[in-house]
Formats: structure tokens, sequence, C-alpha cells
């Protein structure tokens, strides 16, 4: 079975050392690899990194992007074709129709959330049996909801490198006295800086800014729609160290490493999404030094509340190895898409994550095990019952409605009186003695069982009686349930649509559970074992 594994690891934690791994072993068994990231700077890094590593293995690398020459392209697709490429490097242009592979094994995407869902559909039709490694500090929701579900594989790099720091971050209005302090800090102990823009023509107010408030600082400017070979010198240049600030858009964003540079301006940051600043933070922080982050807001504009959640956010993962936490966030945030199709996000909250997530593990079992979706939600159905009681766990109970949460989830998942016992007697441990309301809960939990089991679905109970509802397929022997309706002709009474009646109650609702449990208790003692 092809393999299709997410390998989730923070910013700079050695994804790309997991990518070289797996594809030196495709390589060296004879198959083809493919690298695809989102950007040409990547892709160029991505390629020297190969290169480097494979020079003195019998391991042929190639590089297809916008920054090759015509010539080299050519070269390049003509190697893959007819196998003489081992590894090929490069960007979007890997999935065009042109590119043929003679034996394509392994695919590797980098920078996943980068990707649209059209284009991961195009990578799935290269090949059937292609295995896939998806690389990403932050999938996208509909990516990480695959892997949590089973559909996909997942693999968490949770260990930083040794001595590395996490990165101080800061949100703040734009400020001129505070970025100059910064820039400046970062170009007297050594170091570079990235001053980020959302959009091409901020950079020309971010020229005149940095001209005339850090005059003592060398810029350099780039954006994607530079031409290659320009872009190309000035990426080198700004690596080599020859300037200490590159100012530019987002096309930094994507797995740069220049682990001189330890600072970072971001300009407008309420207009990035969560991953995007995420990501642009760790441009920064790849070294032993002390990182720092300043995310800047407008002054003259009012932030829409998704971009105050999102700055907050990501101030508040400020540890190492977040990236996974703050995917999740981005899942809860919005939703976790269409798997079939190609909403990358939304959804979830039409039904709840906990409830979209239980349906989508379950639908996910069903067809590894081979068996019918419709039959497993069938007989997954739920006793409606009504006994006219407050069945809850009361606020000056539990105060933390985290914790309460989580015993009704526990409390859910009890299918035995003796865990139900279990449950109680850890509340009295824990809280005290169990209010009028919370002992109900436990009662209706346990009818509820027994309903479940007996076939029962529904049961309503108030002072002028009790009714009870079965299904077709209840396990109960219609003829051992009338033996008991005629043992209590009085009180109890079978009706044509397959209703038990019982028509006399108790007024106590307490002794109306009581009642209700000891006739459930009988009509279990009807099912065979």
């Amino acid at each position: 079975k092809p393999m299709d594994r997410l390998v989730c690891g923070d910013v700079g934690f050695g994804k790309t050392e997991v990518a070289l791994r797996a594809a030196f072993v495709a390589a060296m068994s004879g198959m083809q690899v493919a690298v695809i990231a989102p950007t040409t700077l990547l892709a160029r890094q991505h390629f020297n990194s190969f290169a480097e590593r494979f020079a003195n293995w019998p391991v042929k690398v190639r590089h297809l992007s916008r920054m090759v020459s015509q010539k080299e392209a050519n070269e390049a697709r003509e190697g893959l074709t007819n196998g003489d490429v081992d590894i090929i490097v490069g960007t979007h242009a890997l999935l065009s129709q042109s590119i043929e592979f003679k034996r394509l094994g392994l695919l590797i995407v980098d920078e996943e959330q980068r990707f649209g869902v059209k284009h991961k559909e195009r990578l799935k039709e290269l090949k059937a049996d292609v295995h896939v490694l998806t690389l990403s500090a932050t999938p996208i929701p509909r990516t990480l909801q695959m892997a949590l579900t089973g559909i996909r594989d997942l693999s968490i790099i949770a260990t930083p490198p040794v001595d590395r720091l996490s990165v101080r971050t800061y949100v703040a209005e734009f400020d001129t006295v505070t970025i100059r302090e910064a820039l400046l800090r970062e170009k007297y102990r050594g170091g570079q800086a990235f001053f980020v823009a959302p959009r091409i023509y901020d950079l020309d107010f971010l020229e005149t800014f940095m001209r005339d408030n850090v005059p003592e600082v060398s810029f350099i400017v780039a954006h994607g729609q530079m031409p290659p070979t320009e872009l190309e010198d000035i990426m080198t240049a700004f690596y080599e160290g020859e300037y200490d600030v590159l100012l530019s858009t987002t096309i930094v964003e994507s797995g740069l490493d220049i682990p001189r540079a330890n600072t970072l301006v971001i300009y407008r940051s309420d207009m990035f999404g969560l991953a995007q600043l995420y990501q642009l933070r760790g441009r920064v922080g790849r070294s032993k030094l002390r990182a720092y982050a300043y995310l800047t807001t407008p002054r003259e504009h009012v932030m829409t509340p998704g971009a105050e959640r999102r700055l907050r956010i990501l101030q508040s993962l400020d540890s190492l190895g977040a990236g996974f936490q703050l995917a999740s966030h981005d899942l809860d945030m919005r939703g976790s898409g269409n798997l079939l199709g190609d909403q990358q996000s939304g959804h979830v909250k039409e039904v709840g994550v906990e409830l979209y997530q239980s349906m989508l593990e379950d639908a996910v079992a069903a067809l590894k095990s081979g068996s019918d979706i419709e039959e497993e939600v069938a007989d997954d159905w739920s006793p409606q019952i009504n006994l006219g009681v407050a069945v809850l766990i009361p606020e000056d109970y539990v105060e933390d409605l985290g914790v309460r949460l989580a015993l009704y989830r526990r409390l859910a998942e009890i299918d035995t009186d003796e865990g139900r016992e279990r449950f109680a007697a850890e509340l009295i441990d824990r809280f005290g003695p169990l209010p009028d309301e919370t002992k109900q809960l436990l009662d209706v939990t346990a009818i509820k069982a027994a309903c479940k089991q007996l076939g029962i679905a529904k049961l309503d109970s108030g002072p002028k009686g009790i009714v009870m509802a079965f299904r077709e397929d209840t396990p109960v022997e219609p003829g051992q349930l009338m033996t008991i309706v005629q043992a209590r002709p009085n009180s109890m009474k079978l009706r044509p649509d397959s209703k038990l009646v019982i028509t006399r109650a108790p007024d106590d609702k307490q002794k109306r559970i009581q009642l209700i449990r000891g006739l459930l208790r009988e009509l279990s003692g009807l099912v065979p074992a």
C-alpha cells in the first residue's frame, strides 16, 4: 500500500532532513523522486541542499523552476522521461502536463499549506501507487483533519534542536522609535533583519520610512514580480551578509534558512493569516541567539475581530514546537473543509467539532474494515429519554467549564453500572456530595444504556404514567413481554404500535425513576444471553 504521511514539525526542526533521507532510500532503490516547493527561492535552496548531500553518491539531482534556463529545463524533462534523473526539485512546474516520469516512486511536498486543493489533486493523478511525504509546520485544516481521522498517517517532530531559543513576539501599533531600535540592535550585534509587507505597493512607503528613520542600516528590496536572475542575486547578496535588512513581501515566508537573521518586523500584520504569520516568524530564531518578532498593526484602521484573535493566538504560542497547536487553532477557527471536494476549510461549525470528528472517524473505520457505512450509521442510534427531571452537573458544583465538559464526555463513554458507580465515587471525592440533578443525570444515563440494549427507541414518563416505544429489531421476545403484561392487567398494557404503557406511576420523581430502572432490569432478564 502506498504511504501517505504528513510530517508536522516546527520551523527549523528538521523536516528537510526527513525529506533528504526518504529521497535517498527511494533513489537508491531505483525509483525517481519529485520534490515540490511552493516558491522558486525555496526550490533553489532545496536543490542546493540535495545536490550537496548527494554529491558523492550515484544519484543525479536536477532543478526545474523559472530560475533555470530553458536549456537546463529541457534537459531535466528529458532526464525524467528516460529515467536518467533520479531526484527532481522544483516548483509548480513539476505539475505540468508536459512532465512525464519513467518510474516515479516518491513525491515530497514541502510547505504543504502553500498549495491549493487542485494542486494536490493533480499530484494524486501523477501515479496511483506513488508514496507521498508531505511536510508542514502549519498544515491547513483540511490536511490536519485527514491526518487526525486516519485518512493519512501523521508524524510529529516535537523536539527542538539543541540550544534553540523561542522567538520573543510583540504585537503593537506601528511605532517609529520601536522599529528603529529593533533594527539598530540587530545590526550592532552583527545580525540581519527581515522587514515584511503584505503588498508590493507597501514597499515604497517602507523604503521611504527606512531612508528617513533608520539611515544607519543598509537594506535591499525583494518581491515576487522581479526577474528570476535579479531576485536570485538579491537573495544571494542578503544571504552573504552584504545588507542589514531585507525589505520584502511574503516571498520569504517559505523555508528560507538564514541563521544570521534574527529580527523580524511585519508591517500590517492584521492582513496576514495565522499560518502565514507563524511561517514568517519562523524565518528568525534559527540559530542559538535570541530572536525577536514585531507584529505591527495600523494606527488609523480598526482591526477585525478575526485579526485580533489571530494576533492574540500567535503571541500566546511563543514556545518551541507550537506549530501543531497553531494548526489545531486554525482547524477550530475555520473548520476542516470538504475532504472529497476543493473547500480547504468550513463545514465543521454546522455540527460542532466533536460530532464532526466522531462521524468522520466512524466513516473512515467502516471503509477500512470493508463494512457498509449505512449499516454502521443504522446501528449507531440513540434512545430518546424524557423523564421530566433536571439532569446536569450544576455550575456551583463544578465551576470550571472545561472540567464540566470533560466530565460529561467521560460519562457518555461509560457503558456499565460499575463504571457509573466509580464515576459517582470520583465526583464525591473531588467535588463533594452529589446534587440531586447530578444523581438524576447518572440515573438517566443508566436508563439510556438499558434502553439501547433492549431496543427501546423512546421512553417518556410523568405523573400519569410511563410509555416505552420498542424498535422493530428489539431483542425482547413479544411472547415473554405479553406474559409480564398479563400478570399486571391493572397497571400495564401493550399497544398495537409496539408501545408498552404503564398506567400507574408514583408522583415522586425519584420513586418513578427507581420503578423504571426495576422494570428495565426485569425486561433485561427476557433477553437471551
